[in-house]
């Protein structure tokens, strides 16, 4: 056989830089985890909050030696991320006043799909996707992340773990740009043939405004395979079997810090991240509480578009007109229709422990999707 006949897949060499591990790997990564010091150091800090400096020389040792005997049972991904919904269950629980899950029991097994969800939290948009299709019975993700959350090798570990694949989103060169984004349409194209379903944000970088909109360029790099293919846009696009998804947050545990960055941007003319606040973030979404949380998937995506505009505007309007109004939304707006009276104290008590020169942009951001879905109904 010829090389100009041998199929390209998605565990192809070539995309080894950006592909999540397989089964094979799964053990080395879960080493490097346990044998991180800043992994052993925190879980150290959060158990032994006095202990832990004068006796880490002790309990680091015992903490290593405790966490690679529980390992040793993980053998695959499957392993890994029946794990990882426990984790994403108990979350709930604790940090969530209930979970709905929408329209996912109506997929299709063994059946490659692309989720495009509005993006508010780093790590729970793809974890709540994936913890709805493992309710359904159905295959998880993989999951599109920039390569700015890979400044941790644990976390890079993890995230592989969880069928993270990267975004070469620091590439600045436009001939190397479009090589990386080639790679990644390429993949995520051959991913979604082979029945593998794929989650990626409808935009770089969260709504940090509330403001979800579908970035065209995220359209354009994806149908790039397409192209390759000799196939026009739509067609290309309607054969990605697209399922758009709106997630809601009643509450959203990074509200103050989205609405600080926001606000120096505006004061400075820029915001400056520290290096590691994307995982501090991440944790932070883990750990705060979240009200409500709602999440709702469309049916795939078949007609009604021949450009990336007309695909923008189908993807908007469905999570504009799905994305549940909380009185944390419908408050901030202005109103307190359907409200009770404990609600509106709870939503003031929050909003009145921030900093008085932040709550007007945190309420904005609480807000915007209020407008948003009134376009969008107006509209049907």
């Amino acid at each position: 056989m010829s090389n100009d006949q041998i199929k390209l897949t998605s565990n192809d060499p070539v995309f080894d830089d950006i592909r999540p591990c397989r089964d094979d790997e799964v053990q080395s990564e879960l080493k490097k985890i346990v044998s991180d010091d800043l992994v052993l150091n925190s879980i150290l800090k959060f158990r032994y909050p006095v202990a832990y400096k004068p006796f880490s020389f002790i309990l680091k040792p015992l903490v290593k030696a405790y966490l690679s005997k529980k390992i040793k049972n993980i053998k695959t991904i499957r392993d890994f991320q029946l794990i990882v919904a426990d984790f994403v269950k108990n979350m709930s629980e604790k940090t969530t006043d209930g979970v709905e899950l929408v329209g996912f029991d109506r997929l299709e097994k063994n059946k490659g799909y692309l989720f495009i969800s509005n993006h508010r939290d780093i790590s729970l948009d793809p974890a709540y996707i994936d913890y709805a299709l493992f309710e359904s019975k159905l295959d998880t993700v993989r999951i599109a992340i920039g390569d700015n959350l890979l400044r941790m090798p644990a976390a890079t570990s993890l995230m592989r773990l969880n069928k993270s694949f990267i975004v070469k989103r620091s590439i600045e060169a436009p001939r190397e740009k479009l090589k990386a984004f080639n790679q990644l349409s390429s993949y995520i194209g051959l991913s979604i043939e082979e029945g593998n379903s794929v989650w990626i944000a409808q935009r770089e970088g969260r709504a940090k405004d509330g403001n979800d909109k579908t970035e065209e360029a995220v359209l354009k790099m994806i149908g790039l395979y397409g192209r390759q293919k000799k196939m026009d846009f739509a067609s290309y696009m309607k054969s990605l079997n697209i399922i758009p998804v709106s997630i809601t947050y009643e509450y959203d545990p990074n509200d103050l810090n989205k609405a600080n960055e926001l606000y120096q941007k505006k004061a400075n003319g820029e915001y400056k991240k520290d290096q590691f606040e994307d995982i501090d973030t991440i944790a932070r979404g883990i750990r705060e509480y979240k009200g409500r949380v709602k999440l709702v998937a469309g049916e795939p995506i078949k007609d009604g578009f021949e450009t990336v505009e007309e695909l923008a505007a189908i993807i908007d309007k469905f999570i504009w007109s799905n994305y549940e109004l909380y009185p944390s939304s419908l408050l901030s707006s202005g109103t307190d229709v359907g409200v009770s009276s404990q609600e509106k104290e709870k939503f003031l008590q929050r909003i009145n422990q921030y900093p008085e020169h932040l709550r007007e942009l945190i309420k904005a951001m609480y807000a915007a999707p209020v407008k948003n879905k009134e376009n969008a109904l107006k509209n049907v």
